[in-house]
């Protein structure tokens, strides 16, 4: 499926910005990245080779120590799902900035609420107030950052609650590891699609004009990319839906997944 961002067609994305995105990786990486970089390598097979890169260090990130042994636990996450009376799930919410990913979140969570179903939704923002604090938005640290939300949705799952996670996520295997974390059916990847112009419209906290002005870096859309799911549970139109037509079609497909007993 095609993305957002369009190397070809981004004002101000050139070989310069693209050794500035590198540049600014930690320094292992960085090395790495550089020394199979050239002037004259195109753009489009920078990106994808830098890409790639990310890939394999979304891999070793994954990786855990030989000397952790697991403990099994006396309550298992079925028990927990029949004390709360309902299933468990995780609603993965993916798109760019300003396409109404937090927005539908705790409007679906505020509905579950009021039938008396356990939620809580995992913030983008705020969880970079607390657990992701430690990270700024290299794609390295995105990486990361991605990769503790599906271990904390997972935790969350496990505790028999409906997890709603509203994050850009903006790199499919980010998105597939958190993916594998859970068994299929238990992770429902719903991308909020809206064009860039539409969103940059929105800018609510005014990070487009930020980020085109050039004052914060490696913006998601603009001289990042954005790799849009290949084959989400649901895909949104958030410019073309409202807000309660949305909510509606987020409970059908919980309705019709069974996680919960009827869509609105």
């Amino acid at each position: 499926m095609a993305t957002n961002f369009r190397p070809d067609k981004q004002k101000g994305l050139t070989v310069n910005t693209v050794n500035l995105m590198i540049k600014h990786q930690k320094r292992p990486f960085a090395e790495r990245s550089r020394s199979n970089l050239s002037a004259s390598t195109p753009l489009s097979e920078r990106l994808n080779l830098k890409l790639s890169r990310l890939k394999s260090v979304a891999h070793k990130m994954t990786q855990k120590s030989p000397h952790t042994v697991w403990h099994p636990a006396t309550i298992t996450r079925a028990d927990r799902e029949k004390l709360h009376q309902h299933k468990s799930v995780i609603i993965w919410f993916t798109g760019l900035s300003g396409s109404g990913k937090s927005t539908l979140a705790h409007a679906v969570e505020e509905y579950l609420h009021k039938t008396g179903i356990s939620t809580i939704v995992l913030d983008g923002d705020n969880v970079r107030h607390g657990l992701c604090s430690d990270l700024e938005f290299s794609d390295r640290d995105r990486i990361e950052n991605i990769r503790r939300i599906g271990e904390l949705a997972k935790l969350m799952a496990e505790a028999g609650v409906i997890t709603l996670s509203a994050f850009i996520s903006p790199f499919k295997a980010d998105r597939d590891v958190a993916r594998k974390l859970m068994l299929p059916g238990d992770f429902l990847e719903i991308y909020c699609q809206c064009p860039i112009e539409t969103c940059e419209q929105r800018d609510v906290k005014g990070l487009y004009k930020k980020a085109r002005a050039g004052e914060i870096p490696f913006f998601t859309g603009i001289d990042s990319p954005y790799e849009a799911p290949e084959r989400p549970e649901l895909v949104i139109n958030t410019h073309e839906l409202n807000l309660k037509e949305s909510v509606n079609k987020v409970l059908n497909l919980l309705g019709q997944r069974g996680i919960i007993k009827s869509g609105p």
